[in-house]
């Protein structure tokens, strides 16, 4: 009869991946540190390999061992979504959502969706948390957020998604600048180096790029910035120009700053779509879909 590894066996290692420290590991997941060291042990013996390399101070994970832990993540994810089926069977907008966005969009969406879930349904308690979409699928993937929202188009492989609006792309300036440049504005007519965009962990760059058409890579500043804040600092003390989206400034972002909004080069509307996404093998989709209406309510 083949035997199959344990549930609690997988956590076991997962959490010792993430922690590199058996007794950080075994705090985390509420057992001693020989419980937590047999049952690693324990997998590698069922498993017939070596999936950790050990000596007094350090732990290494083999190849395999890496690659057990990426499906162990898979498999807990799964196990998960099979524990929630029973939960949705009833009203699937109550009990607790962990909800994920994008820095691009939180500030200027979070508040006003919690605000309509807690009008509309009231015993849906959604747990937010703001990150980059690179480290939110990974969550998404592990079983640590339900679902996401996010820009798109973004690879999400094999993950489930519904756009639920667009936010066009506008270009801010200097009202000190603006009789410089010549509306409706062309790059060729800026300075090199005047446009900022945001580091690349943020997609909003790629997506602002793309859509704007922005292919002269010498009027990009070498600069990047953490925030949209940022950004508009730098622009609204003259240094230059950069893409804000439209929900930013419908929010206040350019409140009190001494910037003109100009539409981008271009005879099309430049944006961004804003979407929803969450496992396939997820049983919330009915509760994905209904929050996707609100969302889209407040774009």
């Amino acid at each position: 009869m083949t035997k199959f590894p344990s549930l609690k066996q997988l956590h076991y290692l997962v959490t010792l991946f993430e922690t590199r420290h058996f007794g950080e590991a075994a705090k985390k997941c509420f057992v001693s540190q020989s419980t937590l060291s047999s049952g690693v042990q324990n997998l590698e013996e069922l498993m017939g390999c070596q999936l950790i390399e050990r000596d007094n101070k350090s732990l290494v994970f083999t190849s395999t061992g890496e690659d057990v832990v990426s499906r162990s993540r898979e498999l807990l994810a799964r196990s998960q979504d099979l524990m929630e089926l029973g939960n949705c069977q009833g009203d699937g907008m109550e009990g607790q959502l962990r909800v994920g966005c994008i820095p691009t969009i939180a500030p200027f969406l979070l508040c006003d969706l919690v605000q309509e879930v807690n009008r509309c349904y009231p015993k849906l308690n959604l747990l937010l948390r703001e990150d980059t979409t690179t480290n939110l699928l990974a969550a998404l993937r592990k079983g640590e957020m339900d679902v996401l929202i996010l820009a798109l188009p973004v690879e999400i492989n094999g993950m489930h998604s519904q756009v639920v609006g667009r936010d066009a792309f506008k270009m801010v300036i200097s009202k000190n600048q603006v009789d410089k440049v010549t509306v409706p504005l062309r790059y060729a007519d800026l300075p090199d180096e005047s446009v900022f965009l945001l580091e690349k962990e943020h997609c909003l760059t790629d997506h602002a790029v793309s859509a704007c058409r922005l292919t002269s890579k010498e009027k990009i500043n070498p600069f990047t910035a953490t925030s949209l804040h940022t950004l508009v600092q730098m622009v609204a003390n003259g240094l230059g120009t950069t893409f804000i989206p439209q929900m930013a400034i419908d929010h206040g972002l350019l409140h009190n700053q001494n910037l003109v909004v100009v539409e981008p080069p271009g005879q099309e509307e430049a944006y961004r779509e804003i979407g929803l996404v969450w496992r396939p093998t997820s049983s919330r989709t009915r509760t994905f879909h209904q929050l996707a209406t609100i969302v889209e309510g407040l774009l």
